[in-house]
């Protein structure tokens, strides 16, 4: 009798043992899978933590302890856990673990091959921030030998997004790319012979030339690899003295966004006066006469005949005459661009009734086999009030493009007095008036100077308000990149990222929210369950 009250007692405790170790299971399932969905947020971006690793090791520990107490109590319950696996509900609930088993499966090898062939996975944002831009890809493309990149990152800072950009700028680099993590707590060295000061920056090296990116982003690694395709100090001048464009003070009217992209691609801009220093320096790599409102002196457009003769560059960015104090005055820059480049700058509006407003014309016809217009098929430029240009067909030594037109529901106005006038648009004359299409950026080499110039209608397609729509900030820079022989740099400019701001939801889309997500869905589903049940009891 007292042995099998000491069987029962044996029993009994066991039994508690058991349920002990399947309630510790159930609390390590529901800390496995907060931790799960923890780390599933972590990995879209959504939520950020200091430390990923440990999240990482939290969330395999409490896995191994699910594991652990379900073995804990197969182990004092071996007759449960066989009825279990052998009894009648097992058997009712085998197909359905079966069918549960292979979508899970599914799942995994789905996520798997997308884990392998991260090139391939469909970007569906706005701004393709999930997909190299062409900019970069461009960038990666002109690299001369490999670049390899050192992310400093302590146990402070996350590596996810800079790893996932940095894996996937690899993938796409065809072996000119490569990178690794160092934590700069524990390899203090590393960073001190980096120069690196700060967490979460990255060093990018490519044979002795060495760039330090403040953060992990595109636009910033981009900056970066610019910087090492342009090592050189290439200096470009803006001309002043004429009323020319301020790169200096932003405002409407300046061109300062058009300074700070060139100082991005590791131009150094500074600006000339001819008129008090009378020379042009002799580390011009090009020279930007941009929107002047009086006519350049003839000492001057001498010093830029003789820096062309010696292989110079100039990009001339005339405004319509109505728009200048030219007046009647000669303009001897002009002059010296038709008689050395053949490139004239005509005496007009251009009218664009492509355009809502007609004095704004539209690029239509792309220069497709020249460096700056080549990759610009697929983008239009908008010029705000600009002239339109000739360009000589056979001009001995200098090879003529004609880069931007405009298509043929276009004219060069001549009657400027109709441009003021309520009737609009004017009316085209064509007997003195020429129609599209019409030439509004042109280019100029000199086959044996190698001197270039670049020569637009208007400067008010750069100026800060228009230089970042659609591809008008593409245009100035491909120009420079040419006029300075960079080549290379061309195509890549720096775009400037989408701001967007979490607009927060009124407390009326709060309560349709709440009520949505509590009541209605839930009291949808029980509804439904209701009527099923009750439609299956009438049937008996």
């Amino acid at each position: 009798m007292a042995l099998m009250n000491n069987k029962k007692q044996s029993a009994a405790r066991t039994r508690n043992y058991s349920i002990v170790a399947l309630i510790f299971a159930l609390l390590a399932c529901i800390a496995t899978f907060l931790l799960g969905i923890t780390r599933g947020l972590i990995s879209m971006q959504i939520a950020t933590v200091t430390n990923v690793e440990d999240i990482q090791r939290y969330l395999l520990v409490s896995a191994g302890l699910v594991i652990l107490g379900l073995a804990a109590y197969a182990i004092m319950e071996p007759d449960r856990v066989r009825r279990f696996f052998t009894g009648r509900q097992a058997r009712y609930g085998s197909n359905a673990l079966v069918m549960s088993i292979a979508f899970l499966g599914i799942l995994i090898v789905g996520n798997v091959l997308a884990y392998q062939n991260p090139v391939t996975i469909a970007d569906l944002t706005e701004d393709k921030v999930n997909t190299l831009s062409p900019e970069l890809a461009g960038a990666l493309a002109n690299l001369p030998e490999k670049v390899t990149a050192t992310a400093f990152f302590s146990q402070n800072s996350s590596t996810e997004s800079a790893e996932k950009l940095l894996n996937n700028i690899k993938a796409n680099s065809n072996g000119k790319f490569d990178y690794s993590f160092v934590n700069p707590d524990r390899d203090p060295q590393a960073a001190i012979s980096a120069g690196v000061t700060g967490d979460g920056k990255i060093l990018l090296q490519m044979g002795d030339h060495k760039e330090i990116v403040a953060f992990a982003s595109e636009t910033e690694l981009l900056k970066g690899f610019l910087r090492l395709l342009n090592p050189g100090n290439n200096i470009v001048y803006f001309l002043t003295g004429h009323g020319e464009r301020d790169v200096e003070q932003a405002s409407e009217t300046s061109m300062t966004r058009a300074k700070e992209t060139l100082e991005t691609k590791n131009y150094t801009v500074k600006t000339l006066n001819l008129l008090a220093e009378n020379q042009i320096p002799e580390d011009a790599s090009a020279i930007v006469i941009a929107g002047p409102t009086k006519p350049i002196s003839e000492n001057e457009v001498k010093l830029f005949k003789d820096y062309l003769a010696q292989g110079g560059s100039l990009i001339v960015m005339e405004d319509p005459t109505i728009l200048t104090q030219f007046g009647e005055e000669a303009d001897p820059l002009a002059d010296m661009l038709v008689k050395d480049w053949g490139i004239t700058l005509n005496n007009d509006v251009v009218i664009d009734l492509n355009n809502p407003d007609p004095t704004t014309a539209i690029s239509a016809i792309y220069d497709s086999s020249h460096v700056i217009t080549r990759n610009m098929n697929s983008i239009g430029v908008l010029f705000p009030f600009t002239r339109s240009l000739s360009v000589a067909d056979s001009l001995e030594g200098v090879t003529g493009s004609h880069l931007v037109q405009t298509n043929e529901k276009s004219w060069a106005e001549m009657n400027f007095e109709s441009l003021t006038q309520t009737g609009w648009p004017p009316n085209f004359d064509g007997a003195t008036e020429a129609q599209g299409p019409l030439t509004l950026v042109a280019a100029g080499e000199n086959t044996t100077t190698t001197g270039r110039v670049v020569v637009f209608g208007t400067s008010n397609f750069a100026v800060d308000p228009n230089f970042d729509a659609y591809g008008n900030g593409d245009m100035f820079m491909n120009s420079v990149d040419w006029a300075a022989e960079q080549e290379n740099l061309a195509n890549v400019t720096p775009k400037t990222p989408t701001e967007r701001t979490f607009k927060i939801p009124s407390s009326f889309q709060l309560i349709v929210i709440l009520l949505g997500s509590v009541f209605i869905i839930p009291g949808l589903v029980v509804l439904s369950g209701v009527s099923s049940w009750l439609t299956r009891r009438r049937q008996g």
